[in-house]
């Protein structure tokens, strides 16, 4: 079998993760190889995503490094069983692989948590908010590329409502509500949208108004935690100007994880119309609203 010249980030993750394990057990990579009959550029093309590595022989080198976390075994017998196929594959010409990473990272996520301060998280946009964003996009995207775009983000949603769905939590930035990039009538009915979705029980949806204290470290980049079927499968997205980022060291990974809790601790409770004494967040929400 042929190396691969491209790994998806779910291929690259499970070669990672494979050599995180083997690392901190302190066996070296002559004795997996060993151990598994692997020639040693073998192990270095599976622990770089390279190459697949059988289901026999994964759960036989996680036994060798007494991988003890059985939903962390199956969760990368999964990754390494998966096709790589799914809806996402009819957008082959779309931004060379980066987003097809990101659509299957969200499909294969147990829960979601995102801080935007400019815009709507992308998995809650409504339509007309998401044709907009693509139509008045810097810099400019031709039209039949702005709507195929379009079409990729709402396709991504679906993942929200499987069943069982994921759990999301979304804190947004009151300064998405205030930019003038789409209108008026849009931007009510996005708010609309929010509260509705909000009294489904998967969603959490905390406003951060630009009276909150916040210290000075508050990220400059909107960025997405997306956890995987076992606690060390975690990845964040960050959002840049140029090329998007996947992280997965554990260490930076927690980071982000703090700083969206602390984000969630500095926001407003969130948001629920349902309750007899409204939420501070929904409260906002109205204000919005009736300015808007």
């Amino acid at each position: 079998m042929g190396l691969r010249a491209n790994p998806s980030q779910r291929q690259k993750r499970l070669g990672q993760e494979l050599r995180r394990i083997r690392e901190e057990s302190g066996v070296n990579r002559e004795a997996a190889c060993r151990h598994a009959g692997l020639h040693k550029p073998h192990l270095s093309h599976i622990e770089a995503g390279r190459t697949a590595c059988s289901e026999t022989r994964l759960r036989a080198l996680l036994d060798f490094y007494g991988c003890a976390d059985t939903a962390l075994v199956e969760a990368l017998v999964d990754m390494s069983a998966a096709s790589g196929r799914g809806w996402w594959s009819e957008y082959r010409e779309l931004s060379k692989g980066r987003l097809w990473d990101l659509a299957e990272l969200e499909c294969g996520a147990t829960a979601h948590r995102s801080f935007q301060w400019m815009f709507v998280p992308g998995l809650l946009q409504t339509r007309d908010y998401v044709s907009a964003l693509f139509a008045n996009s810097v810099p400019a995207v031709p039209p039949e590329d702005g709507a195929r775009l379009a079409e990729f983000r709402l396709r991504r949603q679906s993942v929200l409502f499987a069943d069982p769905p994921p759990r999301c939590h979304a804190v947004i930035h009151e300064a998405a509500f205030h930019m003038h990039f789409v209108s008026r009538k849009i931007r009510r009915a996005q708010l609309e949208y929010l509260v509705e979705i909000s009294q489904l029980p998967q969603f959490t949806i905390q406003l951060l108004p630009f009276r909150s204290e916040m210290p000075p470290a508050t990220p400059g980049a909107p960025f997405s935690l997306m956890d995987g079927k076992a606690a060390p499968l975690c990845t964040v997205y960050v959002e840049q100007p140029t090329t998007p980022a996947f992280i997965s060291d554990p260490a930076h990974v927690e980071e982000f994880a703090a700083t969206f809790s602390r984000l969630s601790m500095a926001a407003f409770d969130p948001l629920d119309s349902t309750l007899l004494h409204a939420t501070s967040s929904y409260r906002l929400v109205q204000h919005l609203l009736y300015i808007l």
